[in-house]
């Protein structure tokens, strides 16, 4: 587990904070911040007032990295490559979380180290870290201002057409459905969201298509739910082009993979980021067509 509890005793009235910085190494803005997320306890109470005093017996809960052995694909000075298996998160949903691609990034670059973008739990491929503050604010910009290019690969249900651009609005619902935190669909009051869509082959013996899929827009859950817009989605998915009920069980685990088999068409949600491409300075470039030579159905796995 990487969230870990410490106990401290300070002697001498002193700010919170500052404790943090000169015991812990954390700066007062990162200090700050874990106090307001409550992780600092004070003689058995939480405290608070990021600016509070402190005295007696401490407990801070910190955050120590354990690897299970997921190496980087590709490093530079300043960024990394992970290619992120299935299954996997990529940030702790809480601290009960047992390990997450953060785990590996911190473990092996130090605690400056962070994730940049996001891919879903389920979505293998390629996962962007910065190895320090100054390359962090820079790639997020980068990303926000979408001057890094990605893809993925999908495999869908039914023939694909060749080409096919989706302008589709997305928003999150807003009722209090049970899969509210999950569900995103096409909505006229949604984000403006884009995908272009290339078919590279068909399989008429599975009716089902491998396609490679660019987003413009990076909205939570749009290749999936641009894939089930023009019914199309996406075989493994256990959210979109499932019934409520089937929905509901799955995010509560009471599905069996061959349940979800039966239902979806694979034990895995069949979606994997297979492109990064970006310029990093004038002197440097970086594609992941030139790391992944291999077939790329293979990278998807066994249906």
């Amino acid at each position: 587990m990487p969230f870990v509890q410490k106990e401290y005793l300070l002697r001498k009235r002193t700010k919170a904070f500052l404790f943090l910085i000169n015991e812990l190494g954390y700066t007062q803005k990162e200090a700050q911040r874990l106090i307001a997320k409550g992780r600092l306890s004070v003689n058995g109470e939480v405290m608070s007032h990021t600016s509070g005093y402190a005295e007696g017996r401490l407990s801070f809960i910190c955050f120590e990295p354990e690897s299970r052995g997921l190496e980087p694909i590709f490093h530079t000075p300043d960024f990394a490559v992970y290619d992120k298996p299935t299954g996997v998160l990529v940030h702790p949903q809480n601290r009960h979380t047992s390990y997450s691609v953060i785990d590996e990034a911190k473990h092996s670059f130090g605690k400056d180290a962070n994730i940049t973008h996001r891919i879903d739990q389920e979505t293998s491929g390629l996962l962007l870290i910065s190895k320090n503050k100054i390359s962090e604010r820079r790639l997020k910009m980068m990303f926000e201002n979408r001057e890094i290019k990605k893809s993925y690969l999908a495999l869908v249900h039914g023939k694909f057409p060749v080409e096919l651009r989706v302008e589709a609005p997305l928003l999150r619902r807003e009722d209090e459905s049970t899969i509210v935190r999950m569900v995103v669909r096409v909505h006229e009051e949604g984000k403006a969201s884009l995908t272009n869509f290339k078919r590279i082959c068909y399989y008429p013996e599975l009716d089902m298509s491998l396609v490679e899929a660019f987003p413009h827009t990076g909205r939570q859950h749009q290749i999936r739910v641009h894939l089930f817009h023009v019914k199309h989605p996406i075989v493994g998915d256990p959210i979109y082009g499932q019934s409520e009920e089937d929905v509901v069980r799955f995010l509560d685990r009471e599905i069996s993979k061959e349940e979800r088999v039966e239902k979806s068409g694979a034990s895995r949600l069949m979606l994997h980021a297979n492109r990064l491409s970006f310029i990093y300075g004038p002197e440097f470039c970086i594609s992941s067509k030139d790391i992944f030579a291999t077939d790329p159905l293979s990278q998807l796995g066994p249906v």
